[in-house]
């Protein structure tokens, strides 16, 4: 089977990172339970009169995307492949109230037409005018990673040569109101720099969106390969740390072998200790990456994950404001990622640099 690499990366969160040129040079510190993307101004990407009709999560997914082709130097991928937890939430939110103020009358379609999960994968294959597999995986937390892994086989077997692979979720004010009721969201604002070692429930939450270009064709430019991708619906906590063990063992690597660790921690103090688990055993002695406290929790953020670990292979540095531990690492060779969302949907993701 062939070898997959990550040729090209983009993302747009609520930090500055849609200019790839820089690593978190410029960390922007949040102080709210909900934070909001940093946007790019879309009228240099999609014409003014396309993007006024277009959903907030349906412009950061088309301009993440075409940001990573731009980078991968291409026109055209053979498949385009999405993750997306809640899809365009926004347009769903305003079509369900048109429903209920309208007296389910008279209702125009054009919200209902972009509500749906796919759309950001439809409007991305229009833009290019890709007829070829499209797909859009809604498998929660795991959203991303589904596609990770789909794109990941495609590419060992040699179906396709390219593939754009990428999540997006937007924040909406009704289900945002819904998440804060049930406790899912912090009950007080918090600054970016206090999320890792909050005592209190729930996240700081956040929106965004990240694409990537894999390829089974390395490159000069490539940031690295994808050795493995694997998930778990459900995993108890006293089982992780065998998990872990045992999916390195499936790539011939131990626990010493992980120069860095990549963790999904949000700073709910229900959850967090699933993560704590694999910091104070297996991975004490490893260099310790967080990133949620930059750009919140939601469906997709693991992607931005992805996107550190790609910039810290290639680049062989690590910004200060995403370290949890330091350990001393003179280079990076293996990254180990690790994400949960409140005990569910278990991903590990292992990279090697080129």
């Amino acid at each position: 089977m062939k070898k997959v690499y990550i040729n090209s990366i983009s993302s747009i969160t609520p930090q500055k990172t849609f200019d790839n040129s820089e690593f978190l040079d410029e960390v922007i510190i949040h102080e709210n339970q909900v934070i909001f993307a940093v946007e790019p101004k879309y009228k240099d990407y999609i014409p003014p009169a396309a993007a006024r009709r277009m959903a907030k999560g349906i412009k950061m997914g088309v301009v993440a995307s075409k940001l990573s082709l731009q980078e991968a130097g291409l026109e055209q991928v053979d498949a385009v492949i999405t993750g997306t937890g809640m899809g365009c939430l926004r347009d769903s939110e305003k079509f369900l109230g048109a429903i209920i103020n309208n007296n389910e009358q008279y209702l125009t379609p054009t919200s209902f037409i972009q509500s749906t999960h796919n759309t950001v994968g439809g409007q991305i294959a229009l833009e290019l005018q890709c007829k070829g597999y499209n797909f859009t995986y809604v498998h929660g937390s795991n959203s991303f990673e589904s596609g990770l892994l789909d794109a990941k086989l495609q590419l060992e077997l040699d179906e396709a040569q390219n593939i754009l692979v990428g999540g997006v979720d937007e924040l909406g004010d009704h289900t945002t109101k819904l998440n804060q009721i049930i406790h899912h969201v912090k009950e007080e604002n918090i600054s970016s720099l206090d999320v890792l070692s909050s005592k209190t429930k729930g996240a700081v939450f956040g929106e965004g969106a990240s694409f990537f270009v894999l390829s089974n064709k390395k490159q000069a430019s490539s940031y690295a390969e994808i050795i493995s991708v694997k998930m778990y619906n459900t995993l108890a906590q006293n089982e992780l740390s065998e998990t872990a063990l045992h999916f390195l063992k499936e790539n011939s690597l131990k626990a010493e072998d992980i120069d860095a660790v990549v963790l999904g921690n949000n700073g709910d103090i229900e959850f967090d200790g699933y993560y704590n688990l694999l910091t104070s055993g297996i991975f004490s002695n490893t260099q310790q990456v967080c990133y949620k406290h930059l750009i919140g929790e939601f469906n997709t953020a693991s992607p931005f994950g992805l996107w550190i670990a790609s910039k810290i292979l290639k680049t062989q540095t690590l910004p200060e404001v995403i370290k949890k531990n330091n350990i001393k690492t003179s280079s990076f060779k293996y990254i180990l990622l690790y994400n949960m969302y409140r005990g569910e949907n278990h991903s590990f993701t292992l990279l090697k640099s080129c």
